[in-house]
């Protein structure tokens, strides 16, 4: 929400914010979002330059290229806001994706080595570019705003000369404390549903998605370690399974690539993925 031109009390705008949390707390966060589109995009640029900081980036141009467009074709089919997408692949074994408030998107490399073909890995990302699409990171930043009592940082988000420092802090916070990654099971069920039709417009087949989910599904069965990152911010994929079926239905699209081979084979034949370090 953006303040008029004229200066308001700090009593005022503390009282403003007050009666905006009422409200948010009364409406639903869900449906009533204190961070602004443009907002949202400075916080996750703070962001993602503390992501950058804690998590080792796969440096290969080939990998990065391919994920890249794959991102970018599905973005460009992405409901919603315009938003400065894109894509970064996270050196970890560990099978994971997660999306930054306002458009940043990291895919493990474990993520990329258990996709079996182009659609499955197609969507991971897709839901991931639905969670941006549909302001989930927003909504989130909106209820722990409320939840915590942060209305410093909320008056300063409404005044303007103020709403860069105040995306700054929020972003660093979000970061530091991975908030951002914890989006509620309306959330994800959602993100997959937005996530198969994106899939859809994109030349994709929208059957990728359930299937990954059924070998996260498999995989927890075999080796629960590296699935277990997932499990901590995404919702169980039994039901989501099931449920995505019935979304497809007969949907079809583009299965597999060349693209898609040669990487998994240029991952083979990169030194070995880190493990994502145990918070003890």
């Amino acid at each position: 929400m953006r303040a008029s031109s004229t200066a308001v009390r700090p009593r005022t705008r503390s009282a403003a914010a007050t009666a905006l949390c009422t409200l948010a707390c009364a409406s639903g966060v869900a449906a009533f979002s204190l961070v602004s589109v443009q907002q949202e995009v400075e916080i996750g640029k703070e962001a993602q330059q503390e992501i950058r900081k804690q998590v080792p980036e796969l440096r290969d141009a080939t990998i990065n290229s391919y994920v890249d467009s794959i991102g970018s074709r599905l973005a460009a089919h992405a409901p919603g806001a315009k938003y400065p997408y894109s894509f970064s692949v996270a050196n970890y074994k560990e099978i994971n994706a997660f999306a930054l408030p306002g458009g940043p998107i990291w895919v493990h490399r474990g993520a990329i080595d258990a996709a079996q073909n182009e659609a499955q890995l197609a969507g991971v990302i897709a839901h991931e570019v639905a969670h941006i699409s549909e302001r989930h990171a927003a909504a989130q930043l909106t209820k722990a705003t409320v939840a915590n009592g942060l209305l410093g940082l909320l008056g300063a988000a409404m005044n303007n000369d103020g709403k860069g420092a105040a995306a700054a802090r929020i972003g660093a916070a979000f970061a530091t404390q991975s908030l951002f990654m914890k989006f509620s099971r309306d959330d994800e069920r959602e993100a997959d549903r937005v996530g198969v039709e994106i899939l859809t417009r994109a030349g994709w087949d929208p059957h990728g998605l359930p299937e990954f989910l059924a070998v996260l599904r498999d995989q927890q069965k075999r080796a629960p370690s590296s699935v277990e990152t997932f499990f901590s911010s995404h919702p169980a994929p039994a039901s989501r399974v099931t449920e995505l079926r019935e979304v497809v239905g007969t949907k079809a699209g583009r299965r597999d690539s060349t693209e898609f081979q040669t990487v998994q084979r240029r991952l083979d034949s990169l030194p070995p993925a880190q493990a994502m370090p145990t918070n003890n």
